[in-house]
């Protein structure tokens, strides 16, 4: 079966669609796995206005998809694409909890949940940096 979908995958417009619907439909669990972790609900936040909600959430998006980038670049089949890119959102989502533990100072989550804009501008650069490091990463 692995053969007839690689096969089908050849032609560039289906291998196009396929990459872009599985990526959305990553997008969109990697996005549900984020709002688990996170103390607020992002997209209640991002309803009542909240900047900061909407900078660091953007931030997952862009890092997420730009993994996604770097996986599909790097690998001949779907299948190795969406592994590499599950493993590098498994980083991210590493480096989340670890930016969260590290700044001791003031909770993360808290502060980006009261709109704080600094907050939510540096979750959203965290994001985006690290999703080029971690691509770059990718074989």
């Amino acid at each position: 079966m692995e053969q007839q979908i690689d096969r089908i995958i050849g032609n560039p417009l289906v291998a196009s669609l396929a990459y872009v619907s599985v990526t959305v439909l990553a997008l969109l669990v990697f996005l549900y796995i984020f709002e688990l972790v996170t103390r607020y609900n992002c997209w209640d936040q991002i309803k009542k206005g909240n900047v900061a909600v909407a900078m660091a959430t953007g931030g997952k998006i862009f890092g997420i998809c730009n993994i996604f980038r770097f996986s599909i670049d790097a690998n001949g089949s779907i299948y190795e694409s969406m592994g590499w890119a599950s493993f590098g959102f498994a980083l991210l989502l590493a480096a989340y909890f670890l930016f969260e533990f590290l700044t001791p100072v003031f909770r993360i989550d808290e502060e980006i949940e009261r709109d704080n804009r600094a907050v939510g501008l540096i979750a959203m650069i965290i994001s985006v940096s690290l999703s080029y490091v971690i691509g770059a990463t990718i074989i």
